[in-house]
Order: C-alpha cells, then sequence, then structure tokens
C-alpha cells in the first residue's frame, strides 16, 4: 500500500545511509529501488499461502509492515500444533462456559478488554494530563471518558471487520483484468487490517493484548537493565502487527499459538528496535519504525550490509532472489 512504500523508504534511506555514507543521489536511489522492490516483492509472496488459506482463497496477500512476520508466526503456529501432545482449539472453536459465555460475543469481549487496557493507561495519565493536552474537555466526567473511549474502539474494530469482505470481494474483482491478462496468477496486496474480517474476531483482540504483555515486559527489561534507548509501546505496532499475527496464528495454531506468536513478537518490537534505533542514531532523532519486519528483519540487513559492505548488499539480493525459488 502506497503510505507504507513512502514511510518505509523513509526509513530504509537512513539505514542505508548509515551503511554507505559515501553513496550520492543516484547510486544511494539505485541501492534503494532494488532492495525495497525486492523486499516487498519477496515479503508479500510469502505471505500468499497463508493468506489464501486463512480467507479461503480470497485471492489476495498481505503487503504491509509484517510479511516476513506474518509468514514466521504462520509456520511456527504450524509447526507447534503439529508437535502438541494435546490438540489447540481454535477461538471460534471454544464454547466459554457460564457467565463467560459473554466473551464468545466479539462486540461485548472487545469492549470489555479494551476498557481494562486502556482504563489503567488513561488512569496513570491522569485526568490533569488529557485535560492539558485536550483530549478531554473542561467538565467532561473522566470514567465516562473513559468509557467512551474504550467502547469506541470495539465499535471501530467492528465497522471495520463488517466492511472488509465487502471490500475483499470488489477488489479482487476489479484487479481480474490484471491477474488474468497482463499479470497470469498475481493477486493484490493489501494492508494487514483486510485479514480481520476472517477467522475468529476474538483473535484480533486477543493478539493485540498478548502483544502488548510482550512489549510491556520488554520495556521494564530496558528500564531494568538502564538501556540508553527506552521503547515506548506504539498503538500502530501494537495493533497492526500483534493483532495480525494473532489472526493467523489462530488459523495455523489455534489458542495456543495466539497466546504465544504475538507475546513473542511484542518482545522482538522492543528489543529489537531499541537495538538498531540506538546503533544507527535513530533514537536521538524521534524514534524508529516499530512493526515487525522493521524490528528483526531490517535490523540483520543493515548488520550485513554495515560489516561486510557492498559484498554483504549482494548477499542480501542473493538470499532474497532465491527464497521465492526455494518457496516454489
Amino acid at each position: 500500500t502506497g503510505h507504507v512504500q513512502v514511510q518505509q523508504a523513509a526509513t530504509a534511506f537512513w539505514l542505508i545511509l548509515f551503511c554507505f555514507p559515501q553513496l550520492n543521489d543516484v547510486t544511494i536511489l539505485a541501492v534503494m529501488t532494488v532492495l525495497l522492490g525486492l523486499y516487498w516483492a519477496v515479503g508479500s509472496n510469502l505471505c500468499i499461502g497463508p493468506t489464501q488459506d486463512l480467507t479461503d482463497g480470497a485471492g489476495l496477500t498481505i503487503a504491509h509492515q509484517q510479511m516476513f512476520g506474518v509468514y514466521c508466526a504462520s509456520k511456527a503456529s504450524e509447526w507447534l500444533s503439529r508437535h502438541s501432545k494435546k490438540e489447540s482449539k481454535r477461538i471460534e472453536d471454544i464454547e466459554l462456559p457460564g457467565f463467560l459465555k459473554i466473551f464468545n460475543e466479539n462486540l461485548v469481549a472487545t469492549a470489555i478488554l479494551m476498557t481494562a487496557f486502556f482504563g489503567v493507561i488513561l488512569a496513570v495519565l491522569g485526568q490533569d494530563f488529557l485535560l492539558e493536552n485536550k483530549f478531554m474537555k473542561p467538565g467532561q466526567d473522566f470514567f465516562f471518558y473513559i468509557m467512551t473511549t474504550s467502547f469506541q474502539f470495539a465499535v471501530y474494530l467492528s465497522i471495520l471487520q463488517l466492511g472488509v469482505r465487502t471490500f475483499v470481494t470488489e477488489l479482487t474483482n476489479s484487479f481480474q483484468g490484471i491477474s488474468n491478462k497482463l499479470l497470469k496468477g498475481s493477486v493484490p496486496g493489501v494492508d494487514c487490517a483486510v485479514t480481520y474480517g476472517f477467522g475468529s474476531p476474538n483473535a484480533v483482540t486477543l493478539g493485540f493484548l498478548m502483544g502488548a504483555a510482550g512489549q510491556f515486559l520488554a520495556i521494564a527489561a530496558l528500564l531494568l537493565l538502564k538501556s540508553p534507548v527506552v521503547v515506548i509501546a506504539g498503538f500502530v505496532p501494537l495493533f497492526f502487527d500483534n493483532a495480525t499475527i494473532g489472526v493467523y496464528a489462530n488459523n495455523k495454531g489455534g489458542l495456543r499459538a495466539v497466546l504465544i506468536m504475538p507475546f513473542i513478537s511484542g518482545l522482538l518490537q522492543v528489543f529489537g528496535s531499541a537495538l538498531i534505533a540506538g546503533w544507527v542514531g535513530m533514537a536521538a532523532y524521534g524514534g524508529y519504525l516499530g512493526m515487525w519486519d522493521w524490528a528483526v528483519v531490517w535490523p540483520i540487513f543493515t548488520v550485513i550490509m554495515k560489516y561486510a559492505g557492498f559484498i554483504g548488499l549482494a548477499i542480501i539480493l542473493v538470499v532474497l532472489i532465491l527464497i521465492p525459488q526455494l518457496q516454489y
């Protein structure tokens, strides 16, 4: 998707210039063109299989910020399911007993869980902070502000999930001309939020919460270790990475995978971002793009390019080209 390509190009520019400060405008543009182009093509291609399986052949793939993360989580969840002594049911197949049945309804479950999650954060920030920064209006009740903010999240998520299937149908139909005539077998690459309309809606909420748990634990570890770089949990990586990974994990490995894969993702997002942002100097200029691929895959690229130079760049390009050859 276009907005993602722009922001990724900005981050890649910094990383490549850190590794090759001698490059001029033309050569750095050439390096970025080839490296980013291969990353986008190979990454989105990796997601075709897991996405087709998740969506029952809807004819699309993920082209976003966690393409390698989705693929790794899907494969790891599949392995976990295959090697576990006890089968882990998918979330949509689990019937909760007694009063817990209210959590079978996604809108109720999301509203309750998000009230608990955001309620703690907003309570820590405090009413004075929210008023000072104009999140709240003077005279607005603090308790009802928390309730409204949390419930709105659940409503917006439900709207998103309900509208996704309509969007997918229109998109895949409009793409037929390209996939049938111009580039046979091709599929559109879309934002990861499209997957939230498939599988269990509660996998989205649970993936978000387990990713948040992983991130908060990693942040606490950075503080205890007195890290020179501290990562603040951003909502976009928390939701669009970990909720997405939760959906794919549930499809391949059930509830157990949903509890494990987003949690690991949260750890990787914080530790990976802290390491790369501190090393390349981006921490001093406001932060870093903390999505899965940019906290795991691109730091690996950066290490290879920094220490192996243009030979390292060539190795990365060859490996990216080999991935689809091995995949098929």
